[in-house]
């Protein structure tokens, strides 16, 4: 048995929240930009993912008309953080309506760390941080997919389990990122799993009724 629902009976607000309840866990993007007038801004954006290979590019989507979005509008530029477990309680905190001209990094006790290519800051205790340049950023209804970008990467050394010029990557079990769920719901890595892909040569009778 299934429950079927029509968007727009349900109406947009419980759809929303449906959606969210169901699309998960879902990557944080915590989003750095600084206003035309210099204040710097932080903010948790839920819907966030790789948009491009070559050249490399991330994209968030802002709900309404934000602060992340209108920064980036004026300035063409951001940076995107990681959100670790251990600054939970941050990331939940740069979630608050905050008056534009007050910056979440102050606000919530984190600490401004200058970026290598772009003018917003890094978050500091945050072991990633991408810088990116505005691509492009598209309206559909009620929101706005901006994607950008990346001119530079900082990764905390010790995150990593190597050099990156030679196939190093930041291990999961050190990023200890965050992920969003439903309701006012988050979580954490809990397990990992390791799978290979199957190769093509190697599918028939892999699975058997």
């Amino acid at each position: 048995m299934r429950t079927d629902l029509n968007p727009d009976e349900l109406g947009a607000r419980r759809f929303y929240k449906l959606l969210t309840s169901s699309v998960v866990p879902r990557p944080i993007a915590w989003v750095s930009t600084r206003s035309a007038d210099g204040v710097d801004n932080l903010a948790p954006h839920s819907f966030f993912t790789v948009a491009c290979v070559t050249p490399p590019m991330l994209q968030f989507t802002s709900v309404g008309v934000k602060d992340s979005l209108s920064n980036v509008r004026e300035t063409g530029e951001f940076v995107v953080c990681l959100a670790p477990e251990w600054l939970f309680e941050q990331v939940n905190a740069t979630g608050t309506n905050f008056p534009a001209g007050v910056s979440e990094f102050g606000a919530v006790g984190l600490t401004p760390e200058p970026s290598a290519v772009v003018a917003p800051s890094r978050v500091a205790e945050s072991p990633v941080a991408f810088e990116c340049r505005l691509e492009r950023d598209l309206t559909l209804g009620d929101c706005t997919v901006v994607i950008g970008r990346v001119v530079h990467a900082s990764i905390a050394s010790d995150v990593l389990d190597g050099d990156p010029t030679e196939g190093g990557l930041p291990m999961i079990d050190k990023l200890r990122p965050l992920a969003r769920l439903g309701r006012n719901e988050w979580s954490t890595i809990g397990e990992v799993l390791d799978i290979t892909r199957i190769p093509y040569g190697e599918w028939p009778g892999h699975f058997r009724p």
